[in-house]
């Protein structure tokens, strides 16, 4: 990695200094600014557009907000955080917000490298022995935002990805709930809207994504005025 200018952003001045000493003795790093809050992260950000930048969560100020300010301003800065943090979530909101890895300070100071070639290749990375935690609050937080869609459901919209699930056209859905395929057209705008998704293809995949294990969605909510 020939040439990588890189800003370090701590509030402990013998960090920054470490990690210094290890980008000269890594070879390939200028150092480009040094900061120590998270005001620093944009201004430098701006004013000096290094490719890679490593900064620490526990600063003064929003750090999350900053490195998506900072990405915003200059989208091809490689974001590393290095932090004590062992919060799941702190990792998903930094990884949210655009870092390209997560690395804990009690790891072996390769892992630092590590990451910073990773983000050369454009890949994330985070600690090996914090990965696992992760992995399990990502899936943990999707799982609560598919229940979160499906509860946004009316008791008619179930029916109607109930019927879609088992290949029903929107005839054959207007016939089985005495509605008009008008009607059903509309919920289907209506559910594509709740669902995120563009197409009715995209309706069929999330509503498998929501139903739960005996394979009908429902929401246990009274819905007795929508009848179309």
């Amino acid at each position: 990695m020939p040439g990588l200018s890189i800003a370090v952003i701590d509030d402990h001045p013998l960090l920054r200094d470490g990690i210094a000493v290890l980008m000269k003795r890594w070879g390939g790093f200028t150092l480009a600014a040094t900061g120590s809050d998270a005001d620093d992260i944009v201004s430098i950000a701006k004013a000096y557009q290094p490719d890679q930048m490593i900064v620490d969560l526990s600063m003064p100020g929003d750090v999350f907000q900053a490195v998506s300010d900072a990405l915003k301003i200059v989208p091809a800065i490689q974001i590393i955080v290095f932090t004590a943090s062992t919060s799941p979530e702190d990792a998903i909101r930094a990884l949210d917000s655009g870092a390209r890895g997560y690395v804990l300070k009690g790891s072996p100071k390769e892992e630092l490298f590590l990451a910073l070639q990773a983000a050369q290749r454009g890949e994330v990375y985070v600690t090996a022995a914090f990965a696992t935690k992760v992995i399990g609050a990502l899936q943990q937080k999707t799982l609560q935002r598919q229940m979160a869609a499906r509860n946004r459901l009316s008791v008619r919209e179930d029916q109607i990805v109930k019927l879609l699930l088992l290949g029903k056209k929107n005839r054959e859905i207007a016939d089985e709930l005495s509605l008009t395929t008008q009607t059903v057209k509309g919920y289907m705008t209506s559910l594509m809207a709740k669902l995120n998704a563009r197409s009715r293809l995209e309706v069929v995949i999330a509503a498998q994504k929501l139903a739960p294990q005996d394979g009908v969605p429902g929401t246990g909510r009274s819905d007795s005025g929508q009848q179309g």
